[in-house]
């Protein structure tokens, strides 16, 4: 018969993982909202097509009340945060990095993809995602024409095409496992939301691309 140590030496470290799967999901629940609202706070220069009063305004907003200056750090640490936790079920070594590929080919099943992909963008965006948060909040104030000149020049739009679908892919797919994990979307309408999270991702993808274009062609570097 299991004595009540042994009961409770098997609960701990269940119950202490529950808390941190939980903690992953709020913490990824709070980079998709936050990458949501950036993208939409940012595509702003597109309201006057490049002039930048619109985008200067907002950010003006943020930095006046130090909402830039504390948030920005807060949000890399909860990026941080959330690939630490997230980790815990990733992949580094090369045995288990072959062992993962021969399960999915195998499976070949949708969500097993899904989660490979998110894995894989999960790294390109912890780099690049704190590449630009470094270039961004050590060089404010932020302005249309500031951010048009930075693209304009150097290597910079290639940077941004290629992190701007690694972002939507990973908070997309995110957004749409954190539902079925926790029971939000079952088997009867996975379908439905995995079309919505597909739709979501393009719209944000084709919202990014013109605002590329924006500070790429329209807007005037001071």
């Amino acid at each position: 018969m299991m004595s009540d140590q042994t009961a409770v030496a098997q609960v701990q470290p269940v119950r202490t993982e529950a808390y941190l799967d939980f903690l992953q999901m709020l913490s990824g629940v709070a980079l998709v909202m936050f990458m949501w609202a950036h993208m939409i706070l940012v595509a702003s220069v597109n309201l006057d097509l490049g002039g930048g009063r619109v985008m200067n305004w907002i950010a003006h907003f943020f930095e006046a009340t130090y909402m830039a200056q504390i948030g920005g750090p807060m949000i890399a640490l909860v990026m941080l945060a959330h690939f630490v936790l997230a980790a815990r079920k990733l992949p580094f070594k090369a045995r288990e990095q072959k062992e993962m590929w021969r399960h999915s080919v195998r499976l070949n099943h949708l969500d097993t993809w899904l989660w490979v992909i998110q894995a894989v963008t999960a790294f390109i965006i912890l780099i690049m995602g704190c590449i630009h948060m470094w270039t961004v909040l050590t060089d404010l104030p932020i302005t249309a024409q500031k951010s048009g000149a930075r693209i304009q020049g150097g290597w910079w739009m290639l940077f941004y095409i290629f992190l701007l679908p690694m972002i939507e892919l990973h908070v997309g797919i995110g957004a749409y496992r954190i539902g079925v994990k926790w029971g939000w979307i079952k088997r009867s309408n996975r379908q439905f939301f995995h079309g919505l999270e597909n739709k979501i991702t393009l719209i944000f993808i084709t919202i990014g691309v013109i605002t590329l274009f924006t500070f790429y062609v329209l807007v005037k570097p001071m």
